[in-house]
């Protein structure tokens, strides 16, 4: 097998989650989500988890990064690094095919382009301790650790000049050189008219389903106007109307128009990675037998 993972990419809906639930039920695999919204919980029908799309034939199939932390918590990239190495080696132990499934481009490519991301550890004792140095010191200190220093407003003002150098002390601590993932990449996409009428059929069906009272939960709940306003589309536009700030009919163009613009902005990003390197095997719709032929012609 020339692979470690497959994953399953493309634009908003294109029925990613569908065909990678196929993919890891043909390959004995289990999926590791890759949207940055999803790790939410209580945040379901707005985000598309789609639960019972992880059934085939009554048989479930696993996945990870899905409701792992609350709304009121905050999620980043560090952290879906974090979670996304914990969760690949649990299943690759289990003997299970990883299979990585999702829409968020800046996830995807930390994965995908190995990206090395280190946690900073303001320490208050250390902090202190380089406080007592003055600028003049605290600038040789940092030149020391950061050779190929270049942003020479980091040695203006002093807060800067210790943060920049609780920074290179972590990169120096945290040597490690993560092995790069090999992984063959499946993109999904349909014409930019179907991903249109796909977007207003889906959008229609969810706010049938209850993703206005979901909306409505979570701010009793004490999720914040900010918060909802933060993680956006569905949840900024459904917000407002609930706050009364637009009325239904603009609330539905107005969210319909964004989610299409999301969709056009995830092909950039996906394009920018091609031309970075990455290698995404594009097929027509989630055609199974495609994705196969391309996994199997690899194994």
């Amino acid at each position: 097998m020339n692979f470690d993972l497959i994953t399953v990419l493309g634009p908003t809906a294109v029925g990613k989650t569908k065909l990678a639930v196929q993919i890891a039920n043909e390959y004995k695999g289990e999926i590791i989500s890759a949207d940055s919204r999803q790790v939410y919980g209580g945040m379901d029908i707005g985000t598309g988890k789609d639960l019972d799309d992880y059934f085939i034939d009554g048989k479930k199939t696993n996945y990870h990064l899905i409701d792992v932390i609350s709304p009121k918590e905050e999620f980043n990239l560090f952290l879906f690094k974090e979670y996304f190495n914990k969760c690949f080696n649990l299943v690759k132990e289990k003997g299970y095919l990883p299979i990585l499934a999702g829409g968020t481009g800046l996830y995807l490519s930390s994965v995908l382009q190995n990206y090395q991301i280190e946690k900073v550890n303001f320490d208050e004792e250390k902090i202190a301790e380089l406080n007592e140095l003055s600028i003049e010191q605290l600038t040789v200190k940092l030149k020391d650790l950061n050779l190929n220093l270049h942003n020479t407003t980091d040695l203006l003002d002093k807060d800067r000049i210790i943060n920049a150098i609780l920074v290179a002390f972590q990169k120096k601590d945290n040597i490690k050189n993560e092995v790069a993932i090999k992984s063959i990449n499946i993109g999904v996409v349909k014409t930019r008219e179907e991903i249109k009428k796909n977007i207003e059929t889906r959008l229609k069906q969810r706010l049938n389903s209850g993703m206005i009272e979901e909306v409505e939960r979570l701010m009793n709940d004490g999720v914040s106007y900010d918060k909802m306003k933060f993680f956006g589309l569905e949840y900024k536009f459904i917000a407002m109307y609930l706050k009364s700030e637009i009325n239904y009919n603009d609330m539905f163009q107005k969210l319909r128009s964004a989610i299409n613009a999301f969709a056009k902005r995830q092909m950039t990003w996906y394009r920018k990675m091609e031309k970075e390197g990455v290698k995404i095997h594009w097929i027509d719709g989630p055609d199974f037998e495609k994705a196969k032929e391309i996994i199997d012609s690899s194994l």
